[in-house]
């Protein structure tokens, strides 16, 4: 996992892929909050697909893993918590790994970390990252974020 922010972008993506800093680049030149929610086309392998939701309890949340792509999760409006932890032996599968969806659920993340991502702040997770998303801090809140999905094959 590696986590940024936009306001510094040039220097923390100096060492990321071409395909990452791509990615980058197109979040950073879009106003998300004018745009509906949905799919775009960045370029061939990469697409950014908009969303608006309520935050949850970390209860309601799985974390997932992904094996064909990486994500780029942005916050453009809101806050949410991100729990992450590394792929190991100790993690118990809840929903078992859907090939069409490139989605696999766990039952909890083993050990646990935590971060805050805030409006301008990404966090790039790659198929070793156990990831669970959209985890409401204190209370739900509304949330804009865009999550960028990245064919390992660009990788």
């Amino acid at each position: 996992m590696f986590v940024g922010k936009m306001d510094t972008l040039a220097e923390d993506a100096k060492n990321l892929a071409e395909a990452v800093k791509t990615s980058l680049v197109y979040l950073k030149s879009h106003d998300f909050t004018k745009m509906e929610d949905g799919s775009y086309k960045i370029a061939k392998g990469i697409t950014a697909n908009l969303q608006r939701y309520t935050t949850r309890p970390a209860e309601e949340c799985k974390p997932e893993r992904h094996e064909r792509f990486a994500d780029i999760q942005y916050v453009v409006e809101g806050e949410e918590k991100l729990g992450w932890c590394p792929v190991s032996p100790e993690l118990q599968v809840a929903v078992p790994y859907n090939k069409e969806k490139d989605i696999l659920f766990y039952e909890k993340l083993v050990p646990e970390s935590d971060i805050t991502l805030r409006p301008g702040f990404f966090a790039v997770l790659y198929p070793e990252d156990v990831h669970r998303p959209q985890t409401a801090i204190t209370a739900p809140a509304k949330v804009t974020k865009v999550v960028v999905k990245i064919s390992m094959d660009c990788l």
